[in-house]
């Protein structure tokens, strides 16, 4: 049976920004990905946030309702990016049994996920549920100083970060053609966010490190809230959505024109990159099914 993806983010169609064109090659691999059959695996459906007559998006806020099994959510937005609405729509989403993966970037980008059921807690702001640790409330991305924590810096964007599982590998982790089959690599990013698991969600853990180019701090790349019988639905708390862009798959791809820090070619001369962000994507959208 084919599963239904929505990939959406939380911004408008916004040209020098980071729309769902920028997505493209995600969504492109998402629907090339074929069962034994030779059949499609998943049908994607990939868009900007639109704002109906009461400033609701009209998919959002009736996600529950609709057909979709997964929904992939790229928090792009400087905060405003979610009414409470749409938050409490999707948290229906994922109880009744949908698979959810939500992420977002440095600082308080995508901070409109924090209202969000389960997996809102995982993710940590600089003005909103900031880490619990304050030692951590510190800029560790210091080549961008208007930016402020959570900045970890994995590296320059079109390079990729070495990855260290943590806890028993978790099925997205896993990676026939790796060493030892475990996924080695994802995409890395100067300033990424913070994710941790949830106190008070037993279902959740941390399932990958990373560790800081600039201070050797090492922090959390993804959270797994594992999915409940009969309920919840499997979802992943994400650090930075920089894992899953064309500008980070492939810098020649471009950027909005307000991103500054060089990039890398690593992974475009160094096949090993971008074959480990493609693996993790396929198994993230089959963990999450």
């Amino acid at each position: 049976m084919v599963e239904r993806i929505l990939i959406q983010t939380t911004i408008p169609p916004i040209e020098d920004d980071w729309h769902i064109g920028r997505f493209s090659m995600l969504t492109d691999h998402l629907r090339g990905l074929k069962g034994a059959d030779g059949a499609a695996l998943y049908e994607v459906t990939a868009r900007d946030r639109a704002a109906g007559p009461e400033g609701f998006d009209p998919l959002l806020v009736e996600i529950d309702q609709s057909d979709f099994d997964q929904l992939w959510l790229f928090a792009v937005d400087s905060g405003d990016g979610l009414t409470g609405g749409e938050c409490a729509a999707i948290s229906r989403f994922r109880a009744k049994g949908g698979g959810l993966m939500v992420t977002r970037d440095h600082m308080d980008l995508g901070s409109s996920v924090c209202n969000l059921g389960g997996v809102g807690k995982a993710h940590h702001f600089h003005s909103q549920n900031p880490e619990p640790d304050e030692a951590r409330h510190k800029p560790d991305d210091i080549d961008t100083p208007e930016i402020l924590w959570p900045n970890y810096h994995s590296g320059a964007n079109g390079d990729f970060q070495a990855i260290t599982p943590e806890g028993a590998v978790h099925p997205v982790l896993h990676d026939p053609e790796a060493p030892g089959g475990v996924l080695e690599f994802l995409p890395a990013h100067p300033h990424e966010g913070a994710v941790s698991a949830p106190a008070d969600e037993p279902s959740s853990r941390v399932i990958a490190t990373g560790v800081s180019q600039t201070t050797g701090a090492r922090f959390n790349l993804a959270v797994a809230f594992e999915p409940q019988a009969g309920g919840a639905g499997a979802a992943i708390a994400q650090s930075t959505f920089h894992h899953f862009c064309d500008y980070n798959w492939d810098p020649r791809a471009g950027c909005p024109s307000f991103v500054s820090e060089p990039p890398s070619d690593r992974i475009v001369t160094d096949p090993r990159g971008l074959a480990a962000a493609h693996r993790y994507v396929a198994n993230l959208a089959e963990w999450l099914s």
